[in-house]
């Protein structure tokens, strides 16, 4: 699966692809909202984006919304350092919001796994 990494940190999203390519993932790289809107539009190969929420000028939600408006339905996985109930309340369409946490790269391949099994790619 190619996945699209949405992370301002740079550090941080290294570290999510790492997990993704440990997974058996193509992992591209995207430093901001803006970048990976312009990615997306060049490049239509994926299928799946992380993206952290608290990210300037844009949030993980904040993007997922522009996507949504532009009619992309790529799934989306929010990742964040706040609660994930309270974010999956402000958008229930989100198809998986999780913690920033030591236990990520587990909640991750799970997530991963239940969103092929919904989309038949299991």
């Amino acid at each position: 699966m190619k996945i699209l990494v949405v992370d301002d940190d740079p550090m941080a999203g290294e570290m999510t692809g790492a997990v993704l390519e440990d997974l058996g993932h193509e992992v591209i790289l995207s430093e901001d909202g803006m970048d990976a809107l312009a990615k997306l539009d060049v490049d239509d190969g994926f299928e799946l984006i992380v993206s952290d929420m608290n990210m300037p000028m844009a949030s993980g939600i904040d993007l997922f919304r522009e996507l949504r408006e532009q009619g992309n339905t790529l799934p989306f996985i929010l990742l964040t350092g706040d609660e994930p109930e309270g974010l999956l309340a402000q958008e229930p369409r989100l198809d998986a919001c999780l913690l920033k946490d030591f236990y990520m790269s587990e909640t991750l391949a799970l997530a991963l796994t239940n969103i092929r099994q919904r989309l038949g790619n299991a």
